[in-house]
């Protein structure tokens, strides 16, 4: 048995339900071992839409050498981020959204992980209404 996998929106929880149901074994065995059309398109709709996300209000936007700042951390970002730029991070999270500094006191601890993984996704937004 694998690594479960992960959930990237509602569309998966449901594909997710189908399969432990036996629903999708059963579709697919009508459907000749394909795929079902409608389901993955139901599928790829649910994941798009943010049910569960919560809108982070934006105190203000990057300034521009934090702008290009932001931008080469994401061009040279890797899988496993450096104390220094975890210390970059929280600062400009905590500048744009007006939220008090926080750095994380464990790096082992998986909410760690998450939390920066959300202030990078909350940057990502802030980023993404920058027209190139």
């Amino acid at each position: 048995m694998g690594r479960p996998k992960k959930n990237k929106g509602l569309g998966d929880v449901v594909e997710s339900i189908t399969e432990a149901t036996g629903i999708k074994a059963v579709v697919e065995f009508f459907n000749d071992g394909k795929e079902c059309e409608p389901c993955k398109k139901r599928k790829e709709y649910l994941n798009s839409v943010k049910f569960f996300k919560r809108k982070i209000k934006v105190c203000r936007t990057f300034t521009e050498d934090e702008y290009n700042s932001y931008k080469s951390f994401k061009e040279l970002r890797t899988l496993r981020i450096t104390q220094e730029q975890t210390k970059f991070l929280c600062k400009l999270y905590s500048d744009i959204f007006c939220k008090p500094y926080w750095f994380p006191d464990c790096f082992s601890c998986s909410g760690t992980a998450r939390s920066i993984s959300d202030m990078i996704d909350a940057l990502d937004n802030v980023l993404e209404t920058y027209k190139n």
